[in-house]
């Protein structure tokens, strides 16, 4: 099993960690001593000994939230296309996740009980925000009728528990409410089985299934291959933004003298890939798409 302290946050820094999960453990690593020793972001000098430790990430999602409104306003437009509200949820998850990683990943000076409040929520909103992608996924085939009260409903229901779920054991975590996970924050500081699930493998698992879903969709159903072309772009940019942030940005750090490092470049290839999630959902929305064959809406 992989581990985060180890295996994952060693190539972040004492101070400023561009893998969120790792902020909820930077103040327990202070406190018994043992910091990680990666790279650290020489940020901005404000005052009061204050540091904004990536400020490159910050006016990037200061953009992602531009550009997605955009797409939300975009998607208001396109009145009778198939999953239109559930796409808007799936945008609203990405700008909260976007807001979150200001003070997340950009490093805005907070106090550190702040800054693993706002971890908490950014991991949260990550599960759920993917979750609703996963159905959207499943959303063109119409078992149920899309953009319902019901349907918009149990979407948001069921993204709801799997925020304050994952939320609350983030938060335990962090701020050692219970107890429950100290095998996380103290002792060797390398076992948080939990956040490695919930930060990692449950995404992944989450996208694969949204990967194959819509796949099944364009290719057996709708007969087309065009689409694919933006749904496997989408995949190809987000996957070489997760090298940026696990494999290469120690590199950028440590060669540019700690002033960027690969965060900055997750955070342009995530945008990159949501924006080509919406057009690929756009693609399959138009009209001259076959409907299929056992539903009664049309791709519209």
């Amino acid at each position: 099993m992989a581990t985060f302290e180890q295996d994952f946050c060693r190539d972040t820094g004492d101070r400023h960690s561009t893998l969120p999960v790792c902020n909820l453990f930077l103040e327990s690593a202070s406190r018994q001593n043992t910091g990680f020793g990666g790279c650290d972001l020489i940020g901005i000098s404000l005052s009061n000994g204050r540091e904004l430790g990536n400020l490159g990430s910050i006016l990037l999602c200061g953009i992602a939230i531009l550009v997605t409104l955009f797409l939300l306003w975009r998607s208001e437009m396109k009145r009778a296309a198939v999953g239109r509200r559930e796409m808007q949820l799936f945008l609203i998850g990405y700008i909260i996740i976007e807001i979150c990683e200001i003070f997340t990943v950009g490093w805005f000076p907070l106090d550190g009980g702040v800054r693993r409040a706002f971890t908490a929520v950014h991991i949260a909103a990550i599960v759920a925000t993917l979750w609703i992608l996963m159905i959207n996924g499943a959303v063109g085939y119409q078992l149920l009728d899309d953009g319902t009260p019901f349907s918009i409903g149990l979407i948001l229901l069921s993204a709801a528990a799997l925020f304050i779920g994952v939320g609350y054991i983030c938060l335990d975590t962090g701020f050692n409410w219970t107890g429950f996970w100290n095998s996380s924050t103290q002792g060797p500081l390398n076992r948080d089985y939990a956040l490695y699930t919930l930060y990692q493998l449950i995404p992944l698992v989450m996208l694969f299934v949204f990967f194959v879903l819509e796949s099944l969709l364009v290719l057996r159903i709708l007969g087309e291959r065009r689409p694919m072309l933006y749904l496997v772009a989408a995949m190809l940019l987000f996957a070489i933004g997760q090298i940026f942030q696990y494999v290469i940005s120690v590199h950028i750090c440590t060669g540019t003298g700690g002033k960027i490092n690969g965060g900055l470049f997750e955070t342009l290839f995530t945008l990159l890939a949501v924006v080509m999630i919406w057009v690929f959902w756009s693609s399959i929305t138009e009209d001259d798409w076959p409907m299929p064959v056992a539903s009664e809406s049309t791709y519209t």
